[in-house]
């Protein structure tokens, strides 16, 4: 039985290519984290998170002084057995963005590694329900864009084969939203679906005003309209408008997404891989948003989503954000408006390790084999 002898810690730092801005924040950079996990046969597996621009050296400290030395000498095919064990090692600080983040960047390791040695990609050995899925772009809706620049993005969008653009919404006055909003519709026709996101920016009397006015324009969804943790809220804001309302890329726990589905306060759930805490509790959402007949359509991660969005049957969009081309060798495979996972046996990146070593300095941990 091959064990866990080695890992190695890196993080870099990736700056977006263009200026992203939201309700409530700015996308500075985009601190990654990655975790390379060896064998005793020498086989590796490579995972990663992100932070938005802030906490990246709180989960590398986290990986270096805690969890990482935990992993020495373990199974690394008991994915689930391990993920349970480090939640209760560091279960002060869980559950929590830090706590999350440095799990996931462990156990999208263990899956690489996992995925690696069967011979398997990603998205068929976590279920393989589809071979491809279709995008929408974020990357051209964000909230500093003027009108005719979020027209002319949603324009090339669809000409490319894509199906929908999301476009930020929280400018001072609805009104300003509704223009941008009516702008766009008008530019791309009906068939078109154009998605919103409120980036937690509303309160729930001004989030039920905003969402009268998407209905005229036919709106895909409403995105974090409220703060996460207003469960609530959602469920209320829910019963008032016919927009879907989409959450999840704040909650870090399966039980969080229980809490909104019972209360009827999501109908999309967008679970993040990363802030979940990796692959092994975001199938479990993925799966428990099915009992429920909700949708799964997750945030940013594309590279990382894009097999376990073609894993579970549940899934309808794939978020288009280009992270990763400034440390892979190759992009992400699209065909008229649809991403198509690698048939590469892992996850499905291909990591430049070279431009890596160019940005980063190694932690290793335990002996090389």
């Amino acid at each position: 039985m091959a064990t866990i002898a080695h890992i190695e810690l890196r993080m870099i730092d990736l700056t977006p290519k263009v200026k992203r801005v939201d309700a409530i924040q700015s996308f500075v950079s985009q601190e990654t984290p990655i975790v390379t996990v060896i064998d005793s046969d020498g086989a590796k597996g490579v995972g990663y998170c992100y932070t938005i621009g802030t906490g990246g050296p709180s989960v590398m400290a986290l990986l270096e002084k805690t969890l990482a030395p935990a992993l020495i000498g373990r199974d690394a095919d008991r994915i689930e057995g391990i993920w349970r064990d480090l939640l209760f090692l560091t279960h002060a600080t869980a559950v929590g963005a830090i706590t999350s983040l440095a799990l996931a960047a462990i156990d999208t390791a263990l899956w690489d590694l996992r995925c690696r040695k069967q011979g398997l990609p990603l998205w068929k050995a976590a279920g393989g329900s589809r071979d491809r899925i279709p995008l929408y772009s974020t990357e051209g809706g964000w909230l500093q864009l003027e009108t005719q620049a979020l027209v002319d993005d949603a324009l090339a969008m669809q000409a490319q084969g894509f199906r929908g653009s999301k476009i930020k919404i929280g400018r001072e006055h609805l009104s300003e939203d509704a223009a941008r909003l009516a702008a766009v519709r008008e530019a791309v026709g009906p068939g078109y679906e154009i998605l919103t996101d409120g980036n937690q920016g509303f309160t729930l009397s001004e989030a039920i005003r905003r969402a009268q006015v998407l209905e005229d324009y036919n709106i895909g969804w409403l995105e974090e309209p409220l703060p996460a943790d207003d469960v609530a809220g959602h469920a209320e804001l829910s019963r008032r408008t016919s927009v879907p309302i989409a959450v999840g890329e704040s909650m870090y726990s399966l039980s969080q997404f229980k809490d909104y589905l019972q209360a009827g306060a999501a109908s999309i759930v967008q679970v993040d891989v990363a802030r979940i805490g990796g692959i092994t509790p975001w199938l479990k959402v993925a799966h428990l948003a099915e009992a429920y007949n909700v949708m799964v359509c997750p945030h940013f991660l594309m590279e990382l989503h894009l097999p376990l969005v073609c894993a579970v049957p549940n899934a309808k969009w794939l978020e288009y954000i280009p992270q990763l081309d400034s440390v892979t060798t190759q992009a992400m495979h699209i065909e008229d408006g649809f991403a198509i996972p690698s048939d590469v046996p892992g996850l499905g990146i291909a990591w430049d390790w070279q431009a890596i070593a160019a940005q980063s300095n190694p932690i290793e941990i335990g002996a090389r084999a």
